[in-house]
């Protein structure tokens, strides 16, 4: 089989291990090899032309091919192409990136640390949430609770937060201090004619209960997502957040705001946080803040954790933590210039003005009869395959109905993800409505296939 790809396919088949991936698959189907973007479209190096549906990985918000960005980051390599923060030194790419961080952000923020991915810098929140206890004299605060089905990472710590079973398999993971409480997906695990408020004041409920059977003195933090992206795009029920915050609030608990892929418009608002009236004490931003061109990540600092961080370097001796490439002078510079076209472009105001279209077209395919349930807010969405409507019952995971329907997807020019059996979808926040549209009647049509191969197989009775 190998010997049917490409020189490209198995030389990559050969030398590289692919994250998220079915690595004995791999080795049948080979890669698709991308060899150029341009706004909301790559090629392929068969020559095909697809939509980018997901932006990269929810990160490429103004597209492919921004000259502005290019010349950003080619500017700051002929300025100063390397340096590091490390023993008080600094530069001025880093200097303005904070203070426009700080400006922007939806609480009181007073230090911005810098780290290259959502998986260092909600790492770093880990570390720092322990570190903060620690120098306050609340040794025992030490537990940090996440959510099944949200997102926070891959490094031991980050993914011992993400809820999601693949993350933790044969990994032994998660880390004991790590808790996960009900994920809210009304759609998915609402009772029977449980309202959207009432499924969020049992979710606050059983939050409540949690912290009290752990103890409340053990537990330091909550991290969330504004909306679970790689756990399938779950959009958050009515008055979710709001009960949630009283809960910990109650409690003295921090909340964690993870906004790697909400952040800078996608919902909307510059932060999704914004979106849902939530009003984090940290927050980890990654992603769109580089529209992906260079990695770049960080976490938000409130003065009272900054000033326990002081206490400790004034005992410690230093700040024992951070990264080599941490504010690349490079990824500060291309990000100072998307923050710059985000605001001069009126791209957010841009991704309102198409939400609408957004909404309408995920809505249209609950008609479908493989869609159980069409979610969306701003420029993020998501539909879930479902084998009966009626019953909302899923297909049987072993069939991978929802890769199939990726396949089907990409066949018809689009770039998705499928995330089980719900299809992501995250286009450029540049994506015209032309475009969009475009976007939707290709999923439209690769929804059509995978329904005739669903029906051919007899998976529904499967």
């Amino acid at each position: 089989m190998v010997a049917q790809l490409s020189n490209a396919a198995i030389r990559d088949i050969e030398t590289v291990i692919h994250p998220y991936t079915n690595l004995a698959k791999h080795r049948e189907v080979g890669p698709c090899v991308l060899e150029r973007g341009e706004g909301v479209y790559v090629w392929d190096s068969e020559g095909n032309k697809l939509i980018e549906g997901l932006s990269g990985l929810w990160c490429t918000s103004l597209g492919f091919n921004n000259e502005e960005l290019i010349e950003a980051a080619t500017s700051q390599m002929h300025k100063l192409p390397y340096t590091h923060i490390f023993g008080g030194k600094s530069h001025d790419p880093a200097i303005e990136l904070a203070e426009q961080l700080k400006e922007l952000a939806p609480m009181e923020v007073s230090k911005v640390f810098f780290a290259c991915s959502g998986s260092e810098a909600n790492d770093t929140q880990i570390k720092l949430m322990w570190y903060y206890n620690n120098a306050i004299g609340r040794p025992e605060r030490k537990k940090i609770i996440s959510r099944i089905k949200g997102y926070h990472g891959v490094t031991i710590a980050s993914a011992s937060l993400t809820g999601l079973p693949a993350n933790h398999a044969d990994f032994d993971l998660p880390l004991p201090q790590m808790l996960h409480t009900d994920c809210p997906h009304h759609y998915r695990f609402a009772e029977d004619g449980e309202s959207e408020q009432e499924f969020s004041t049992r979710m606050a409920e059983n939050l409540e209960k949690m912290i009290l059977e752990e103890g409340p003195e053990t537990v330091c933090a909550f991290i969330a997502e504004p909306v679970m992206g790689a756990g399938g795009v779950i959009v958050p029920p009515d008055t979710y957040f709001e009960k949630i915050q009283a809960v910990l609030k109650k409690y003295d608990i921090m909340f964690i705001a993870d906004e790697v892929i909400c952040g800078f418009g996608r919902l909307g608002e510059w932060f999704g946080s914004q979106a849902y009236d939530i009003v984090p004490d940290t927050m980890s931003i990654a992603k769109a803040l580089t529209s992906a061109y260079m990695p770049v990540s960080a976490v938000m600092i409130p003065e009272v954790m900054y000033e326990a961080m002081l206490d400790e370097s004034r005992k410690i001796g230093t700040f024992g933590h951070g990264y080599t490439y941490s504010a690349h002078p490079v990824g500060a510079a291309v990000a100072l210039k998307t923050l710059e076209i985000y605001k001069r472009d009126n791209i957010i105001g841009h991704a309102q003005n198409l939400s609408e279209t957004f909404a309408r077209r995920v809505k249209a395919l609950e008609g479908h009869p493989l869609v159980g349930e069409g979610r969306n807010i701003g420029m993020l969405g998501a539909v879930e395959l479902v084998a009966d409507k009626a019953t909302k019952r899923s297909f049987d995971p072993k069939m991978m109905v929802g890769a199939k329907a990726n396949e089907f997807v990409q066949k018809e020019g689009l770039i998705l993800r499928n995330l089980v059996d719900s299809l992501g979808i995250c286009p450029p926040l540049i994506i015209s409505e032309e475009e969009l549209n475009l976007l939707f009647d290709k999923l439209e049509t690769a929804l059509d296939n995978t329904e005739r191969w669903v029906t051919q197989e007899g998976l529904r009775s499967a």
